[in-house]
């Protein structure tokens, strides 16, 4: 019960340090261009608040659905050391499936197309 009161503590302590040492170091200057929307260097041209196009958006959810499809498919070479790698090699045929269909059916509805 000691060891865990005694980590308790010294990460009580430790965060503690580190939320006051946070507080000093930072040296708050803000000038113009730190504090305008943009922080590139060059004025904003234009509103930042004009609405995006819905293609873009669309491809933005395609491109995370297909970066999700890669996390979901890195175990799959360790599949073979399993006992049945069957099951998991089909789950995997299946997403991959599901996908190109999905992909099949946007590129067909013109979703994926820029200039109408």
């Amino acid at each position: 019960m000691t060891l865990i009161a005694t980590i308790m503590m010294i990460t009580t302590l430790l965060s503690g340090v580190l939320i006051l040492v946070s507080f000093w170091l930072p040296q708050m200057n803000p000038d113009t261009e730190k504090l305008s929307p943009y922080e590139c260097g060059f004025d904003p041209t234009g509103s930042a608040r004009l609405p995006f196009s819905l293609r873009f958006f669309l491809v933005a959810i395609l491109f995370l659905l297909f970066d999700l499809e890669i996390a979901l498919l890195l175990p799959l070479p360790w599949a073979y050391q399993l006992p049945n790698p069957l099951m998991t090699i089909t789950w995997a045929a299946t997403i991959l499936i599901l996908l190109t269909l999905g992909l099949v059916y946007e590129w067909l509805q013109g979703g994926l197309e820029w200039a109408e």
